[in-house]
């Protein structure tokens, strides 16, 4: 009876047999959207994002070889490798044109109005974020209606209202002019960042004797840096390349900034092309370092907040 029982146990059923049979006979199906069945949308894609990236760097790697060329070389071979590299041109622009000048002023400007304005933002984001009252609310609101108005759309109003303060031919004025303007964008991408900032911070830090400086500045400012590179760099660019306000609102050539001072020199210097070259590098050389070291932070300020 045992050995009986033992191999009755021991052979499979009909229904077990056919089962194992079937399930080993199955095979995984394929999801139609794998990277593998389609092979050639990422080839495409990636063929096309290398042309674009051929195509934008083309003008940059043209500009810096005819920079280093002399301009009688540039004049009978418009279109040649540089032979002899030098570094004369860059000599030229940075001390017969003046472009060590224009560099500092532009430098000046544009990092005391990315500063004011950073700083001013943050504070009133900080502020705005926190706040419950309605009112806050509507200050929000005409803070950001300031995005609609495009900046060179007030120029006549900054015109007279400086010539009235005495700030026409000023750096300093042409500074807060671009602070002033800068408010709006950074407010609008502060506030965000600080309303995704748990409450639970600052009571934690008001529990061990914070102040409310102290909690702004210790705890919730380090938090958004993120938000103030992106704030930052976005500023820096439009203003280190602006040309209608310093043309309009500076008179001394000694206080030119680059775009006005490289549209200066070349109306005095039409054919020396190698310096011409060399002023153009000069110009874009701070924009390409900050895009190079700010690219992390950038990355990290534009996508916070869009996975959980």
């Amino acid at each position: 009876m045992t050995t009986t029982l033992t191999a009755a146990d021991a052979a499979p059923t009909g229904l077990e047999t056919s089962g194992a049979s079937g399930a080993s006979g199955r095979r995984p199906r394929r999801r139609r959207g794998s990277s593998a069945s389609d092979p050639v949308g990422g080839v495409g894609a990636s063929i096309l994002l290398w042309g674009y990236a051929v195509l934008a760097l083309a003008p940059l790697v043209i500009m810096v070889l005819n920079s280093f060329r002399t301009n009688a070389d540039f004049i009978t071979n418009p279109l040649g490798l540089p032979t002899s590299p030098t570094v004369a041109a860059y000599k030229e622009a940075w001390t017969v044109g003046s472009f060590g000048t224009y560099f500092v002023n532009s430098l000046a400007v544009t990092a005391g109005a990315v500063a004011i304005s950073t700083a001013v933002s943050t504070m009133a984001a900080y502020g705005l974020a926190r706040s419950r009252a309605r009112i806050f609310r509507w200050i929000e609101s005409l803070f950001l209606s300031g995005l609609m108005l495009p900046i060179h759309l007030a120029i006549l109003p900054v015109f007279f209202l400086f010539d009235g303060f005495g700030l026409i031919d000023s750096r300093l004025g042409l500074a807060l002019m671009y602070a002033a303007a800068g408010v709006p964008f950074s407010i609008f991408v502060l506030t965000t960042f600080f309303r995704q900032l748990p409450e639970e911070l600052e009571e934690a830090a008001v529990l061990d004797g914070a102040s409310p400086w102290q909690t702004f500045w210790r705890i919730m400012v380090p938090m958004v840096r993120p938000a103030l590179a992106t704030v930052a760099v976005f500023r820096f660019v439009p203003i280190w390349n602006d040309f209608l306000y310093p043309l309009v609102l500076l008179r001394s050539e000694s206080k030119y900034t680059l775009p006005v001072g490289l549209t200066n020199f070349f109306g005095e210097n039409a054919t020396n092309y190698s310096a011409l070259f060399a002023g153009l590098v000069i110009t874009t050389i701070p924009l390409i370092v900050l895009f190079l070291f700010a690219t992390k932070q950038i990355v990290a300020g534009l996508t916070a907040g869009m996975s959980k």
